[in-house]
C-alpha cells in the first residue's frame, strides 16, 4: 500500500529551507575541492565535518542496505557510476565526471541535492550530457506548478533526454521528502503512462534526473550500493529539493536559500 503523502506548512517549508541551504553550502565547498589527486574519502570527510559543525546530521548515514547500513555523508559516483557510489581511497583523475549527492537533517527536516562536475577537459559530448541533465532538472522544476501533475514533471525531464538521445535511468527516481528522506510520491524521469498526483501547495519533492550516454539499463555492484550503467556508458545526476507554493515551485537547495530570520517563530 502506498504511504500517505504529507503536505508541509509554510513554517515547515522554512525549516526544510534551512537544511537545503546547508546542503547547497556543502556541495559548493565539495565542488571547489574536486580536482585530480583528491580522494573521494577526503571529500566525504569535508562534507561530514561541515554538516556536523552546523549542528546537523548527514541524511545518508545509517540508511539500511543489503550490505549493511551506509556509513558516509556523501554518495560520490564517477563516470559510469550513476548514483550511490561509496567514498573511498580512489583518487579523482583528469577527464572524469564526478557526481556528488548530499543530504542533511536539520531539526528533523531533510534537504537533498546532487550535482555533477567535469574534471578538467572532457569531450564535448560528455560536457553536453552534464549540462543537459541539469537542464532537465530545471525543466522538471519549471513544470512543478500548482494544478499540474507529477506526470508533467516526468514529461518535461524526459523531453530533454529525447532531444539529445540520452538513456533515462528507470530503476531510480525522484521522491517526496520531509521528515523522511524518501517519502511519497515517486517522481519518475520518464512518462509512466499515468498523470500521477496533482501538485498542490505544501508538496515537497526531490527532482533528480539521471541520464546516460548509452542505454538506461543499470546494475548494482557487489558492494551493495554503487549503481553503474550496464553498458559502462557515462552518467550524470542532478537533484534539487523543491516545495510547491501557491506562486509556483521554490528551490530549497539553492545557495543561499531564502530563509526568513524568524525561522524559530
Amino acid at each position: 500500500m502506498e504511504r500517505r503523502v504529507t503536505l508541509k506548512s509554510a513554517a515547515q517549508i522554512e525549516r526544510m529551507a534551512v537544511a537545503g541551504r546547508l546542503v547547497a553550502e556543502v556541495l559548493d565547498r565539495v565542488g571547489a575541492e574536486i580536482r585530480p589527486g583528491v580522494t573521494t574519502l577526503e571529500l566525504d570527510a569535508l562534507a561530514h565535518e561541515m554538516i556536523r559543525a552546523a549542528g546537523a546530521t548527514p541524511s545518508f548515514i545509517g540508511v539500511p542496505g543489503p550490505a549493511g547500513a551506509y556509513r558516509h555523508a556523501l554518495c560520490i559516483s564517477i563516470d559510469e557510476e550513476v548514483v550511490h557510489g561509496i567514498p573511498g581511497r580512489r583518487a579523482i583523475a583528469e577527464g572524469q565526471i564526478v557526481s556528488v549527492d548530499a543530504g542533511a537533517i536539520v531539526d528533523g527536516w531533510h534537504g537533498d541535492a546532487a550535482r555533477t562536475w567535469v574534471v578538467g577537459d572532457v569531450p564535448e559530448p560528455v560536457a553536453r550530457l552534464v549540462e543537459a541533465t541539469r537542464d532537465a532538472m530545471l525543466a522538471g522544476i519549471a513544470a512543478a506548478q500548482p494544478g499540474n501533475h507529477i506526470g508533467d514533471i516526468s514529461a518535461a525531464v524526459e523531453d530533454v533526454a529525447l532531444k539529445h538521445g540520452y538513456g533515462v535511468v528507470r530503476q531510480f527516481v525522484g521522491h517526496g521528502i520531509g521528515t523522511e528522506m524518501h517519502e511519497e510520491p515517486q517522481v519518475t524521469n520518464f512518462r509512466s503512462g499515468h498523470r500521477g498526483r496533482r501538485l498542490e501547495p505544501g508538496l515537497c519533492l526531490a527532482i533528480e534526473p539521471m541520464f546516460t550516454l548509452g542505454r538506461h539499463d543499470v546494475r548494482v555492484r557487489p558492494d551493495g550500493w554503487t549503481v553503474e550503467t550496464l553498458d559502462h556508458s557515462l552518467a550524470a545526476h542532478w537533484e534539487h529539493t523543491i516545495a510547491i507554493t501557491p506562486g509556483g515551485p521554490r528551490i530549497l537547495t539553492e545557495h543561499p536559500a531564502r530563509v526568513p530570520e524568524a525561522i524559530g517563530a
